[in-house]
């Protein structure tokens, strides 16, 4: 019996399914791979029917987002682990038995993903979690091989596996049971920023994520929407204030608000600056929509620290990574203190 899950979330991407899903077939004997189909609009339902007959399918009618697709379709799966894969994800040969065997080995890691490469520069590290992500005192994610705009090639200088802050959502390996019992990704994000969140959860109460990158595969990355589109701008800024709303102790919350208002005023002037508009818009609306739901989160974040067994995270850094980057110049992860 095959004890992990490679479930695919899809919306409108027949084409990318197409192109990839082959790919993820032929080199994941280990695993059960489904697709989950989120109301798709476009011909993916009748692609999959026609042309991947074979593969499960777990079908919505209406797009549930990213986080609420996932907590759906993992609640229908049986096996042990489920890795949550992009629809635009070229794996590499026998990528799934490092993840395994080290899972296997350490009960205390809840969640791990492989390394994360540029599909169209594979030489590189992609955006989206290149070899596992880090989050500093104000709330940025960064990544060893990403930090900001800046993305490092690959020469093999992160090849160690390491304990990260969150792993990617591109690729995310989870014991099932724990994806379930720790209330999988907030669906109220619908999109972006949710695994960060829940790594977060499991971080704080004691478990450990890892990047393994004896595994590696391959993500084109922006597929669904560009780092510059307006809807991503607004999601990602509203969804990491609710996360650190979520998330931070009581003793930091209010610092750690009052300076990423500063901040986040500073990113919007900039794209005012520079002509995006609707960027500078988007920030705005985020901030405001971040006020209107705040409470609705009051519950979650009582629970988290309630649960919180982990009084400091060792890769929640206490550096600002703002200042090392865009002052101190340190643009790669190895330059980092």
């Amino acid at each position: 019996m095959k004890r992990i899950a490679v479930v695919i979330l899809n919306y409108n991407g027949a084409e990318m399914l197409r192109r990839f899903l082959p790919n993820v077939l032929e080199n994941s004997p280990e695993a059960n791979v489904y697709v989950a189909d989120n109301g798709s609009t476009d011909n993916s339902v009748e692609t999959m029917k026609r042309e991947f007959p074979q593969v499960p399918l777990i079908l919505f009618d209406k797009n549930h987002g990213f986080a609420e697709g996932y907590n759906l379709a993992i609640g229908k799966v049986e096996e042990e682990y489920a890795l949550l894969l992009n629809s635009d994800v070229k794996v590499s040969p026998r990528w799934l038995q490092p993840l395994i065997d080290y899972m296997d080995a350490n009960a205390d890691v809840a969640a791990c993903q492989p390394k994360i490469l540029s599909y169209r520069n594979m030489s590189y590290f992609e955006y989206a979690g290149a070899a596992g992500g880090f989050m500093d005192k104000w709330g940025y994610p960064y990544c060893r091989g990403r930090i900001f705009g800046t993305v490092e090639k690959d020469e093999g200088q992160y090849n160690s596996i390491s304990d990260v802050f969150w792993a990617t959502g591109a690729a995310l390996m989870v014991r099932r049971e724990i994806y379930i019992d720790n209330g999988g990704l907030d669906s109220r994000f619908f999109a972006h920023m949710e695994e960060i969140d829940f790594c977060w959860r499991l971080r704080s109460r004691g478990m450990r994520i890892v990047c393994i990158p004896q595994s590696y595969v391959f993500h084109i990355g922006g597929a669904t929407l560009k780092t510059t589109n307006p809807k991503k701008v607004y999601l990602n800024f509203r969804n990491n204030l609710l996360m650190l709303y979520k998330n931070t102790p009581q003793s930091n919350l209010e610092c750690v608000m009052r300076f990423r208002k500063i901040f986040d005023n500073v990113a919007a002037l900039k794209f005012l600056l520079t002509g995006n508009v609707k960027a500078f818009r988007a920030i705005r609306e985020a901030r405001r929509d971040f006020k209107v739901m705040k409470n609705d989160f009051e519950a979650a974040r009582r629970e988290n620290l309630a649960k919180c067994v982990v009084s400091s995270i060792p890769e929640q850094t206490d550096y600002s990574i703002l200042r090392l980057y865009y002052i101190g110049m340190k643009h790669k992860f190895s330059q980092l203190p």
